[in-house]
């Protein structure tokens, strides 16, 4: 079978990174968007490599409209198609302000990032993935948003991030449920407390809330591994009739206990 394409945000480092890892793994040829200049993320591009993928490193900004077509653009000069899109770029506010006094500056920027780009890269994605099909009906694409169980589980110090991952479960809804017609299935994995430089800075609250106080069903940290697993499981197409599904990937966080 021809070797596909995917695409994933936010993949320099942590959960991006490794999902890029597990794909060029199972013999996917794998674009990773980030802001960051390319030799800031040479040591992740050189791990992909390792591992047989046929590699490009898109400099791109994911919450501007001009940036998202030229990575894409970049994409079909390069691989000629796109099969798998991976909306995981997602930044956490800069500071974890009380919702009565959480500035609109903070709610715009991490709306824009986490919401406003993901949904319209989607947008142009799709198009694009039902030319494919179109013009070859052997064609096998699927989208995948990361969101996180900040989705349903209220912080009442980070509001705007709460929202927006609320938003990437309805965007999943809504794209699965038009892309439908075109076997194109739409999933969402929802990660908890996952090992990452955006926990870092709370890893002394996460590690008392884990090994003390009981919060996970399974008492550990989660790990981007945990993540990457789950959507190769996707992307390879091992649940290609359960369109817009959600796997949570927490632990058993949200599991109501007595």
């Amino acid at each position: 079978m021809k070797k596909r394409t995917a695409l994933v945000t936010g993949a320099g480092r942590g959960i991006g990174l490794a999902i890029a890892q597990k794909l060029a793994a199972e013999n996917f040829n794998v674009a990773i968007m980030d802001i960051h200049e390319e030799s800031a993320v040479a040591d992740a591009l050189a791990s992909l490599r390792a591992a047989g993928a046929d590699v490009l490193y898109c400099r791109a900004d994911v919450s501007c409209a001009e940036s998202r077509a030229a990575m894409l653009d970049q994409i079909k000069a390069k691989f000629g198609g796109l099969n798998v899109l991976v909306n995981n770029a997602g930044v956490a506010p800069r500071v974890r302000a009380d919702i009565l006094d959480a500035t609109e500056e903070s709610y715009e920027w991490v709306m824009k990032i986490n919401l406003q780009g993901p949904y319209f890269l989607t947008q142009a994605c799709a198009n694009w993935m039902i030319e494919q099909k179109k013009a070859d009906d052997s064609f096998i694409g699927c989208i995948i948003n990361i969101s996180s169980t900040s989705s349903t589980v209220v912080s009442v110090s980070r509001g705007e991030y709460c929202i927006s991952k609320a938003g990437v479960s309805m965007m999943t809804q809504l794209y699965a449920a038009r892309l439908g017609e075109f076997d194109i299935p739409v999933y969402e994995i929802r990660p908890g407390i996952i090992k990452t430089d955006m926990t870092s800075v709370v890893t002394e609250k996460y590690d008392k809330l884990i090994f003390e106080d009981g919060i996970l069903v399974q008492n550990r940290w989660g790990f981007p591994k945990d993540i990457a697993k789950t959507a190769a499981m996707m992307a390879r197409g091992d649940i290609a009739y359960s369109t817009g599904q959600v796997i949570e990937v927490a632990g058993g966080l949200t599991l109501q206990r007595l």
